[in-house]
């Protein structure tokens, strides 16, 4: 085997590895990112709760202590997370709506598939009802 393909293949190996760690990176980030936004409050109380049943070791006894503080806590997450989300709405909204007299019709045009395109990945993601946007 000559130097230059030896080096070639080396190459080859390295590119290949690195785009194996890119796309598991990547993917672990998505799934880690989906496991999360699509948990209800309650299944994510039921996860906190076996996580730290099994990792701190708790007793039946502590686990009936803490059981309605992760509840809490969940519940108070997802509301955090739903009005999160309804202020983000309102910010791109309002951008929207504030940029619309400089655009022209084209790109008012474009911007609504934009908003519709938008809406229908937060719905697609848990994260609005489905249908128009309020106001509509």
């Amino acid at each position: 085997m000559n130097k230059s393909l030896r080096w070639k293949l080396i190459l080859a190996f390295v590119l290949v590895f690195l785009a194996g760690a890119v796309s598991g990176f990547f993917g672990a980030f998505h799934m880690h990112q989906a496991f999360f936004a699509h948990m209800a409050a309650d299944s994510m109380a039921q996860h906190m709760k076996e996580r730290l049943r099994v990792e701190l070791r708790l007793t039946p006894d502590q686990m009936q202590k803490i059981s309605p503080i992760i509840d809490r806590a969940a519940s108070q997450l997802k509301t955090t997370r739903e009005e999160t989300m309804r202020s983000v709405h309102e910010i791109f909204s309002q951008t929207h709506h504030e940029i619309q007299p400089l655009l022209t019709p084209e790109q008012r045009s474009k911007l609504a598939e934009m908003e519709k395109r938008h809406r229908h990945l937060l719905h697609q993601h848990g994260f609005m009802p489905p249908g128009p946007p309020p106001g509509d």
